[in-house]
């Protein structure tokens, strides 16, 4: 099957564009999440409202807020104002959620559930970029599990361990047969992502599970191996958690990203990181993929000759997961893909420093147009 151009409904939810979770940055304890968002650069947000219309949107992670009501309102304002004022006519609905801690109590995710966020964030603590508030021991966390349970919120994971002692390509899989594994036995109708999977590992367990456990893949999983962070040097732009994998890990990943499977669906983790943030003693963890990961997705997509489940993928399989409606053929609501070459920029300014994008400087076949 050939095709020259593909058209989609825009592509919603896509589970944990991360822009909200900037490049570490020194902030006063009075600042508010709300204040912290306004003065990020705006076209984080510009990237993704430009060819999502809904996302996941991580918790804010620099700044914890205890009172969960009032992190709620600050992320929706910050939210609405800052993507009204990247791109107006856009419908762009952020999906909110929440950081879980070992401390959450079960009345706030009540709170929460009311309040329409849709879902807790699990970080193990110190998993990746401000998570050092995450959890430490999963099973503190049993009272509110057991709310999110009964609510029907979706628990979106980072699964990896972080005992130092276990390697780091091995963190997925270990996390997987430990703490995962806890989590389902002990709450069986828990709806759960495991966001950004990297191995076989996770294929095969997400594939064997009912359809209340999903699993979102990021365009860097499916395009590049681990040998992509040495190539020719160090390649911090590259380095991202859970860190890219072996190459047979790569492929299986791809193999379920492509297959159409309903368990599998979209999710950029898109991370936009400073320069200065990316290149020092200490690099954060993540890729900014926002302007890129439809033409990514579409390019390995062709490259495994499933084009025709890439719909399934990035517009179908996560809404249906969320128990959203698929976005209809309104005027706004679809993106056209084009079989045009084109260059992707080296960067893109981000406030007084800049970000280095999936791909910098390389050619990509397929160009995202709207209608």
């Amino acid at each position: 099957m050939s095709f020259r151009t593909l058209a989609l409904t825009s592509p919603g939810p896509s589970s944990c564009l991360t822009w909200c979770r900037p490049s570490p940055r020194r902030t006063s304890r009075s600042s508010t999440a709300t204040e912290y968002l306004s003065r990020s650069p705006r076209y984080a947000t510009l990237a993704s409202s430009r060819d999502t219309s809904a996302v996941v949107a991580c918790p804010f992670g620099l700044l914890r807020v205890a009172n969960h009501s009032s992190a709620v309102a600050s992320h929706r304002i910050a939210w609405r104002r800052i993507s009204l004022q990247s791109m107006p006519e856009c419908r762009f609905n952020p999906l909110m959620t929440l950081y879980l801690t070992d401390d959450t109590p079960a009345d706030e995710v009540w709170k929460a559930k009311e309040e329409g966020v849709v879902g807790f964030k699990l970080y193990p603590a110190g998993a990746t970029t401000n998570s050092s508030s995450g959890v430490t021991d999963v099973k503190r966390c049993h009272g509110a599990l057991k709310a999110m349970e009964s609510s029907g919120m979706v628990l979106l994971v980072h699964g990896e361990v972080t005992d130092p002692e276990i390697d780091i390509f091995d963190r997925e899989k270990v996390f997987i047969e430990t703490t995962l594994a806890w989590i389902l036995n002990a709450f069986p109708h828990l709806k759960v992502v495991l966001e950004h999977i990297t191995t076989s590992d996770a294929v095969n367990f997400v594939s064997a599970c009912p359809s209340s456990i999903g699993a979102t893949i990021t365009p860097q999983h499916i395009l590049m191996n681990r040998n992509m962070l040495f190539q020719r040097g160090i390649r911090p732009h590259h380095f991202c958690l859970p860190v890219l994998k072996r190459e047979t890990h790569r492929r299986e990943v791809t193999r379920a990203a492509t297959s159409g499977d309903k368990h599998f669906f979209m999710g950029t983790d898109s991370a936009p990181h400073t320069t200065k943030a990316k290149i020092s003693p200490c690099g954060c963890a993540g890729i900014y993929s926002a302007p890129v990961a439809l033409s990514v997705y579409a390019k390995v997509f062709e490259q495994e000759r499933s084009l025709a489940n890439l719909e399934k993928f990035a517009t179908e399989n996560g809404p249906a997961f969320y128990g959203l409606p698929k976005n209809t053929n309104e005027e706004g609501n679809r993106i056209t893909l084009v079989k045009e070459p084109w260059v992707v920029p080296q960067r893109y300014r981000f406030g007084s420093d800049h970000v280095v994008p999936l791909c910098a400087g390389m050619t990509l076949p397929w160009k995202v147009t709207r209608e």
